[in-house]
């Protein structure tokens, strides 16, 4: 299945590009939300159309990103968890318990935008998380999980 992408989708490519995928990713995924349409002549006339306003849209998220990445550099991130005497804790920290975190701290995170490297976190320590705020900006912060007392 050929499509043209509307807007930078990571590896598959940027926007305006026409690429060919699985019709099952086409079908499911990329075109019910809006990212890509048919690589059907009228659709390409009218990507083209449109080509500018994709353009400053995807200039403007790209510009909020960079905004919220800046806002977060600045947030220091602490998690109290119930631990053991070794540190291990009792149950884990996942990325709904870090968006959590980081969103009563002052800055707006989805759980869906948080990166666990090395998936949850089961120990008490510094550890380092990617924020995908968009394909093109990715920011790590340093997070401090300690023991409730």
């Amino acid at each position: 299945m050929e499509v043209i992408l509307l807007e930078k989708v990571a590896n598959l490519g940027n926007l305006g590009e026409k690429v060919t995928i699985k019709s099952g990713y086409g079908r499911n995924y990329l075109i019910p939300k809006g990212k890509a349409t048919a690589a059907t002549a009228d659709k390409i006339a009218e990507f083209e159309a449109r080509r500018e306003d994709l353009e400053k849209v995807a200039a403007d998220k790209l510009a909020a990103a960079q905004v919220r990445a800046n806002a977060l550099e600045k947030v220091e991130i602490i998690i109290s968890h119930k631990a053991g005497d070794e540190g291990k804790l009792f149950g884990s920290v996942g990325t709904q318990a870090i968006a959590d975190a980081i969103t009563e701290s002052g800055a707006k995170v989805g759980k869906h935008e948080v990166r666990l490297p090395d998936g949850v976190i089961r120990h008490t320590g510094d550890y380092k998380i990617d924020i995908n705020l968009h394909t093109d900006v990715v920011v790590t912060l340093s997070i401090n999980i300690k023991a409730e007392k």
